[in-house]
């Protein structure tokens, strides 16, 4: 994935938790919570929407090589690499020496 498309993502991330957040708010505010409690909790719901999104993100934009040996547990996680990277550390996975105990 490439660097404009992940800020995208991300920026796409935040909105959506704010508007989340807001929506939460109004809700509350219909049963006449306090402005200080009803900010808190629009605050918490930002953050906790904001961390479940950004973790997404960030697991959809990794890739992982692992061993194809059994037992093996070699593995490479590598984020924001371009292809001939990506290339180059599937085949180190592939062709790692292994361990023997």
């Amino acid at each position: 994935m490439n660097v404009p498309r992940h800020r995208a993502l991300t920026a796409g991330a935040a909105a959506v938790s704010a508007a989340l957040s807001i929506v939460i708010g109004v809700r509350l505010s219909g049963y006449g919570v306090p402005a200080v409690l009803l900010l808190a909790c629009c605050l918490s719901c930002m953050a906790t929407f904001s961390g479940l999104f950004f973790r997404v993100i960030g697991a959809w934009s990794t890739t992982v090589h692992r061993c194809t040996r059994p037992g093996c547990d070699f593995r490479v996680s590598l984020t924001h690499t371009d292809s001939a990277e990506n290339r180059r550390w599937q085949e180190i996975a592939a062709q790692h020496p292994h361990r023997t105990h």
